[in-house]
């Protein structure tokens, strides 16, 4: 997302919205981090428009995402399959774009990143696998090759949706 903010060519840029995980923060994914307990209490409290769990963790969109669409900006969020279903009720304008490479590209990312064990990157590639008949994308952007091929490709998209 942040290589299709920087390749966004006209005004006003899209809002990206910086989600919260129950997970810290690392060089792959900028985000809020919250406690399982303070994710619970604002949840609790309002703070999020849209919340799931996968994973072993918990994700929510901040209200912000509410305020931004009324204000007639293009909003981008990272979400995941699971929570697709419940965005597109919330948010009905909504383009959902899957961003996927071959597994086993798909793999060596995951392995890069360091957050998980074999056995838990091996479980997340097959969840996927698994949760890919019941997620139906509005566009399929394969990031297997040069990362301004995708962003053109999702740029696209994006553009095409909010013409419609």
């Amino acid at each position: 997302m942040r290589a299709a903010v920087a390749a966004w060519r006209r005004e006003p840029r899209p809002h990206v919205v910086r989600r919260v995980v129950t997970r810290e923060a690392d060089a792959h994914e900028d985000h809020a981090t919250l406690s399982p307990d303070a994710f619970a209490a604002a949840e609790r409290n309002g703070a999020f428009a849209l919340v799931w769990r996968a994973h072993g963790l918990a994700y929510g969109v901040p209200v912000e995402a509410d305020a931004e669409i009324a204000a007639g900006r293009t909003v981008l969020c990272n979400l995941s399959r699971g929570a697709v279903a419940t965005a597109r009720a919330r948010f009905p304008r909504m383009l959902a774009a899957l961003v996927t490479a071959r597994p086993e590209t798909l793999a060596a990312r995951l392995a890069a990143r360091g957050r998980e064990s074999a056995d838990e990157r091996a479980g997340r590639l097959s969840r996927a696998k698994a949760e890919a008949p019941a997620f139906v994308p509005d566009v399929v952007i394969d990031n297997d090759g040069a990362l301004e091929d995708a962003v053109a490709r999702f740029l696209a998209a994006v553009e095409a949706g909010e013409a419609a």
